[in-house]
């Protein structure tokens, strides 16, 4: 099992384009004549997550590498192969760069004019046109690669991310809501929570990112029609867990504050929640019948809560209220979450 992650980590879609695309690059390069080291360069850093991604940078990383093939010749003929032209070259090249707002190519094209002092000695303006040509052989050739050649495609990945992210999500109301209540154990501390509501907030934002990756790549790669329907699953439960993150991020910063219920009540609620992870953890356990009558007692009690009390301060918004608002307002978008997830599954 381990041997078979190592593998995928070392020989992933990315790596295997980046090395295609080294390999026609140089050979083409090798088969015109020219020196191949820059258009590999070109080649390597051209390839990214999506083909938009790729041609976008593409865009900025030509004209930047020109600029910097430009600088090159420029001080080597003013001062020849010295120390003074490597860093004339490079400090104009990332000036110049910065200042016409191409970072993307900024790194590229900082190489390139290094790169090019020590092989340029005569023909300059030879010399920068075919440094020009390497540039667009790379570009071209990693493009092409990734376009065609092992398309990018998160949709496993985030259909994966999107079912580990609703168990981890109940596993982390569950320990908030005993806490919350009082019935949690005493290893049960504040900075555990803060970390996994950290994690999750984190795997949101990169599944996200996923997301996003797939709708870029979308405009090259036509979605057939269930590969779209999969794609606007993912978007709307993302977003469902979105919210759930944050109903959970109202419960953790909630004022910690003895509740009024009564033992039976606490009791009552633990275990609704209890039902509502173990619906999140294995959705196959999902029962309709159950849920309405886990609403209903919820609502009840909600009502209860909302009752004026003369001992309590004046209030609405007693700790009561708020759990069991936040604890509703998941129920129902976990109810939506279960319900789309069966009738995706038909």
């Amino acid at each position: 099992m381990k041997l078979s992650k190592l593998r995928y980590r070392l020989f992933g879609r990315r790596v295997i384009k980046t090395a295609l695309a080294v390999f026609l690059t140089s050979l083409i390069c090798e088969w015109i004549g020219w020196p191949p080291v820059f258009a590999v360069i070109t080649a390597i850093v051209t390839i990214e997550p999506t083909v938009a991604a790729s041609i976008k940078k593409g865009i900025v990383r030509f004209p930047a590498s020109a600029i910097g093939s430009a600088y090159a010749v420029f001080f080597i003929f003013l001062f020849g192969d010295s120390p003074i032209t490597y860093t004339l070259a490079a400090l104009f090249t990332i000036i110049t760069c910065y200042r016409l707002g191409l970072h993307a190519g900024l790194l590229v094209a900082t190489l390139t004019s290094v790169a090019m002092i020590e092989v340029i000695h005569t023909n300059f303006f030879y010399s920068f046109f075919i440094r020009l040509g390497t540039t667009t052989i790379g570009l071209l050739v990693s493009t092409l690669v990734n376009m065609f050649i092992l398309p990018p495609n998160y949709t496993k990945k985030i259909m994966t991310n999107i079912n580990d992210l609703l168990k981890q999500t109940g596993e982390e109301l569950e320990i908030i809501l005993k806490q919350v209540i009082g019935k949690g154990e005493l290893t049960s501390k504040k900075t555990e929570i803060d970390r996994r509501f950290s994690t999750l907030k984190n795997t949101l934002d990169q599944t996200d990112k996923l997301l996003h990756f797939q709708s870029d790549e979308s405009k090259y790669h036509r979605l057939d029609a269930r590969t779209k329907s999969v794609f606007e699953y993912e978007q709307k439960n993302l977003t469902r867990l979105r919210l759930i993150h944050y109903h959970i991020g109202n419960l953790i910063n909630m004022p910690i504050q003895q509740v009024c219920w009564s033992k039976q009540e606490c009791d009552d609620i633990v275990q609704m929640v209890e039902t509502l992870v173990d619906f999140m953890k294995y959705p196959d356990h999902y029962k309709a019948s159950a849920y309405r009558q886990q609403v209903k007692k919820l609502m009840n009690q909600f009502w209860e809560s909302k009752k004026p009390n003369e001992d309590a301060n004046h209030t609405l918004f007693t700790p009561e209220v708020i759990i069991l608002y936040e604890l509703l307002s998941i129920y129902n978008i976990v109810n939506d979450i279960l319900i789309s997830e069966k009738d995706f599954d038909k």
